[in-house]
């Protein structure tokens, strides 16, 4: 299958051409950057200075004719503009951005821009690959999941659909590597501001909130709302989420552990950590995996709630991949039998 990457400079379309290129049914034929049109793939990417993949001007009547699954790895609110054209005539999107994964007025508010036609907004799936696989399966268009969600839903699912935790707000503390804030210049991006440093941003008002909060909901079957507070820790790429909520009477650690691991017991990319090895970045850098693990706190009746995933792979590129093998009815590990990195 021919496939093409629209935003191709960022450090997520980094790592779809890592592992499009190692791919057995995807060909990696075009790759789109409008601000680099006219460049070489080495030109940006010196550690790919061996592919001469040109990078070209967008195009959407020439590439829906071309080929036959689009990537958006381009910032917000161009796929909302440029995917709708290519789903209706055909070609597969993987949206990587945060243009379909929220309803109208939730956008509007938490992105400060018009949201998507409103009838896609309808047809594209979420697509958490774990729990959404049947829709993704008949996908037109696929909202790939944020980082941070991708991690908190994945520990935080199973406990709301077993009822382990009760009523009340969750508290999600999550720290990421500074590659989540993108490749471009921030003050905030500097090394001098990330080394040795540690700080959160956005607390109360994250994008990321509304999305935890609206498919906590629709796939875990219970309204919940969530204290989200991201901070950058001085590290390249990683997240680790931690989850804090008043566990439900009768439940244990140990059975809280059992019961997540009956539940990802098909999952080839979630793994469950056993009692007392929590999840750690380093665990799963590089590769598709999300480590998670549970306690409770027999002192205080908490029960505690950890992933690790990264954030490029996992969170973005990896799982990318994955919804593409899920709708095309591949084998949902293919071009992602990645090991983790170490050290």
């Amino acid at each position: 299958m021919k496939v093409a990457v629209v935003g191709a400079t960022g450090y997520g379309s980094a790592e779809l051409i890592r592992i499009l290129h190692r791919h057995p049914y995807a060909d990696l034929t075009q790759l789109i950057s409008s601000s680099t049109a006219g460049g070489e793939l080495k030109e940006v990417f010196p550690h790919l200075s061996h592919l001469s993949q040109p990078l070209e001007v967008w195009d959407g009547e020439a590439l829906a004719e071309e080929v036959e699954a689009v990537f958006f790895a381009a910032p917000a609110g161009i796929s909302s503009r440029l995917a709708p054209p290519l789903a209706e005539r055909g070609v597969r999107v993987i949206d990587l951005a945060g243009d379909f994964r929220l309803e109208g007025e939730e956008y509007r508010k938490w992105y400060g821009a018009e949201p998507p036609a409103h009838p896609w907004l309808e047809r594209a799936v979420y697509g958490l690959s774990e729990w959404s696989a049947p829709a993704i399966r008949q996908a037109e268009l696929i909202a790939n999941p944020g980082c941070y969600p991708t991690a908190t839903l994945l520990a935080l699912l199973p406990l709301l659909q077993a009822g382990s935790i009760a009523d009340g707000p969750v508290t999600v503390d999550a720290k990421s590597g500074i590659s989540g804030a993108g490749r471009g210049l921030k003050r905030t991006s500097l090394f001098a501001e990330v080394n040795e440093n540690m700080f959160p941003y956005q607390v109360g008002v994250h994008r990321h909130t509304p999305e935890i909060e609206g498919h906590a909901a629709r796939i875990g079957g219970r309204e919940t709302q969530v204290i989200f507070i991201p901070q950058i820790v001085p590290m390249s790429r990683g997240i680790l989420v931690t989850l804090y909520a008043p566990a439900a009477a009768g439940w244990t650690g140990a059975r809280v552990t059992e019961m997540v691991k009956e539940v990802y017991r098909e999952a080839p990319f979630v793994r469950v950590r056993d009692q007392g090895a929590w999840p750690r970045t380093k665990d799963v850098q590089g590769s598709n995996f999300c480590d998670i693990g549970f306690h409770v706190d027999e002192r205080t009746g908490m029960l505690v709630g950890m992933a690790a995933i990264d954030n490029l792979v996992k969170g973005a590129a990896g799982q990318a991949v994955q919804n593409l093998n899920l709708r095309m009815g591949w084998p949902e590990t293919a071009g992602l039998d990645l090991l983790p990195q170490y050290p």
